[in-house]
Formats: C-alpha cells, sequence, structure tokens
C-alpha cells in the first residue's frame, strides 16, 4: 500500500511537470500506528504493553522501504502521541537510508492533545524537541487535535525553541456534534497567515476537516 500509493503520487507530480515548471515533491506520510510503547492499554495493569520497541521498528523499517521504492522525496513522522514511537521510527529511517546509501530529509511532525500543551505521552513541547533534536530534521512542527486558533499559540512556542523550519498541519477546528469541522478556508488562511507574517512558519498545511479549498485559501495567502 505504502509502495503504491508513492508510486501513484510520484506519477502525478510527472504529469504536472508536462505542463508546469514549478518544483513538486512527494512526502512520504509515516503516522504513528494503533499502539503506544510507552502507555499501558489496561488501567488495571500500568506496566502491561501490547507492542515493543523492536516490533515498532520492524513495522516503520517495512514501510519506510514501501514508501523509498515507491519514490518519495521526503519522509514525515507525523501526528506523533508517542516520543518513544518517534524515535522508533527515526531508527528506523536512519538505519534504512545507511542501508541502502539514500540522503533524504526527515520531517517530524508532533500532536498536542489539548490546552495544557502536552503530547499524549505527557511532554511538554520543549521537553519533545529536546529527546528528537538529535535527528536533525528538516522541520519540526505540529498537527492534528488541534484547529489553528488553539494550534497557534504552541506554533510561536516551537518556533522559539526549535532551530530547524517549522511546520503546521492543524484541523478545520474541532469537530462539532456531527462530528464535522466548522473552519472555514478564509478562516484558516487568515489565522496561518498572521503566524507567517511574525515569522513562525516555514511549511503549511492541513489536517482532518481540510479539504481543497482550504490548502488554496492558504496557499494565497502566505504564498509570499
Amino acid at each position: 500500500m505504502n509502495f503504491k500509493s508513492a508510486q501513484l503520487a510520484k506519477n502525478a507530480v510527472k504529469r504536472y511537470y508536462k505542463k508546469n515548471t514549478s518544483q513538486k515533491f512527494v512526502c512520504g506520510s509515516i503516522g504513528p500506528t494503533n499502539r503506544t510503547a510507552s502507555l499501558s492499554p489496561k488501567v488495571e495493569d500500568l506496566s502491561f504493553r501490547n507492542i515493543t520497541f523492536d516490533e515498532l521498528y520492524k513495522t516503520y523499517y517495512e514501510q519506510v522501504d514501501g514508501l523509498v521504492k515507491g519514490g518519495v522525496d521526503l519522509l514525515m513522522i507525523e501526528t506523533i502521541f508517542d516520543t518513544l514511537n518517534c524515535k522508533a521510527a527515526v531508527i528506523a529511517i536512519n538505519n534504512y537510508l545507511t542501508d541502502h546509501n539514500l540522503d533524504i530529509p526527515i520531517m517530524i511532525s508532533v500532536t498536542i492533545v489539548d490546552k495544557s500543551g502536552r503530547t499524549l505521552s505527557g511532554q511538554t513541547l520543549e521537553a519533545f524537541w529536546h529527546t528528537i533534536k538529535y535527528s536533525n530534521p528538516l522541520s519540526i512542527g505540529i498537527n492534528c487535535a488541534l484547529g489553528i486558533k488553539d494550534m497557534k499559540y504552541y506554533i510561536a512556542e516551537l518556533s522559539k525553541i526549535a532551530d530547524t523550519f517549522v511546520s503546521a498541519h492543524p484541523n478545520a477546528g474541532l469537530p462539532n456534534e456531527l462530528g464535522e469541522y466548522d473552519d472555514s478556508p478564509e478562516f484558516m488562511a487568515k489565522e496561518i497567515s498572521a503566524l507567517a507574517s511574525n515569522g513562525y512558519l516555514n511549511i503549511v498545511g492541513g489536517c482532518c476537516g481540510t479539504g481543497p479549498g482550504h490548502i488554496k485559501a492558504i496557499k494565497e495567502k502566505v504564498r509570499k
């Protein structure tokens, strides 16, 4: 699935180049899996884990293999809620690139779960950055869980902490009672543009609830 999806995206870029000259890249998205290395799924046994670090490593290594062979230009470890999972992914990527004599940039994007400013496994943004900065990522950022209204404060904080590019991929707000997202393209574009104007952002996009209209509006606001 990873190989074929990367291949499809790469072929789309090749078709784009037939009519356009501006450069486009394919980013291989590496999600957090549905298991956590740091937290127990059993409230009655806090020492229990349903995944090991080595199992996560092997899973990530296999995924990277599919994405790279499919032709991605970048790798993005995203929606990180557990830093130990992230470390397994980083090591898998580094080992894979070393094994195959490749140099592909890594993007890292964490999820802040609520207004406490922490990940699900309890880290602050600053603690998270110092835990993963050894990987020399092309960018560090935040995605998912929050809309730009709540996320913007953490983006500003992260930009002051990190010495690399900063990315933001917010949701289109928080789900309403019907599970839908209400932030309009215009609202997201305005809020993200303000962050960019203050020098807090280098890479922008959208996560849950965002569509082509949101991305188009954001691009038009921040392209300069």
